[in-house]
């Protein structure tokens, strides 16, 4: 049951921390488990003020400004419809570091990053319902569905403010490891192709390397050389959807479990020793710290399906050697 002081109005004053941000993206971390669309309604039809004014949801806040939140009827139980908790508890095992301003997690491969287009859990869902306590909880960046690995969550506005403009400055270093089709050749360091996204009818998102498209970036380094394959290190250098993806692809070396961006001869090859899942997994992420302003990298373990793969290759290896 609501208490009748849950179900009043409430106001509240924004600090240094909460300013800069939109009036529905902060209603949303005060009103959990409450419908985006409801949000919009009571800001449209006036009931949330801001310094006793009506205001758009576009509006940005100021630091000293006087939020009222009207009482909003929120579901009684599972505000996050549809979070396992099975699931959830993997997150907790997951976390790699965590502070008073940010997580670094270990997603796995097959999470999304956030719920939506048919998916009631996602990676931040997770984490809300892990750490309901929390009062903020967004997301630094995102890593593909099916891309395991480093991601950043930030616990406090001001940490997700400082990691975005590392960002934009392009002084985050992430490195992913991918096992691609054939032999990298050693001189082939970068891949410099225009990225164009496309959206079908069915709602897939296709990304092609187009004239038109938006510059890309992303440097890459041989990591192994193995039967039929290579492991590379790939870094980024721009933040493309599906970039490492696609870059691989038209320098004709295919990501190993890529169905989207595929080599059918090379998953002809690879899946047979164990391939069933996309290689590719962000393994390392460097970055500076809000709160020290020092350096920081944290690394994630290779997964158990990736490294089988890696094995089945090396043995393959080594009987060719005795022959």
């Amino acid at each position: 049951m609501k208490t009748s002081e849950s179900l009043s109005v409430t106001f509240h004053t924004i600090d240094d921390d909460q300013a800069g941000q939109r009036i529905d993206n902060f209603l949303r971390t005060q009103l959990k488990g409450v419908p985006k669309s409801m949000i919009y309604r009571i800001v449209r039809k006036g009931e949330v003020r801001v310094n006793k004014k009506r205001i758009k949801p576009e509006y940005k806040l100021n630091g000293g400004d006087v939020v009222r939140i009207p009482p909003v009827r929120q579901p009684e139980e599972n505000a996050l419809p549809s979070v396992k908790l099975d699931r959830v508890a993997e997150l907790e095992s997951a976390i790699l570091f965590e502070d008073e301003r940010l997580i670094v997690i270990n997603k796995p491969s097959g999470t999304a990053v956030h719920g939506g287009s048919g998916l009631s859990f996602g990676l931040i869902e997770g984490l809300r319902a892990l750490r309901p306590n929390a009062p903020f909880l967004e997301l630094v960046h995102r890593l593909d569905r099916d891309t395991s690995g480093c991601i950043l969550v930030a616990k406090k506005r001001s940490a997700l403010r400082h990691l975005h403009e590392q960002l934009r400055e392009k002084t985050v270093d992430k490195r992913y490891l991918a096992l691609v089709a054939g032999e990298w050749p050693k001189a082939r360091t970068k891949v410099k192709a225009p990225l164009h996204k496309n959206v079908l009818q069915s709602g897939e998102r296709m990304v092609f390397v187009n004239d038109q498209g938006k510059p890309s970036e992303t440097h890459f380094a041989i990591k192994e050389s193995l039967p039929g394959a290579t492991l590379v290190e790939a870094s980024p250098i721009t933040g493309r959807t599906h970039q490492i993806r696609v870059h691989c692809l038209h320098a004709g070396h295919a990501i190993a479990g890529d169905t989207k961006y595929t080599d059918e001869a090379f998953e002809a090859y690879v899946k047979p020793l164990g391939s069933s899942r996309l290689f590719l997994h962000a393994h390392k992420i460097t970055f500076i710290h809000p709160a020290t302003e020092k350096q920081h990298t944290c690394m994630a373990p290779l997964p158990n399906a990736l490294e089988t793969l890696l094995t089945a290759l090396r043995r393959q290896e080594s009987s060719s050697n005795e022959i």
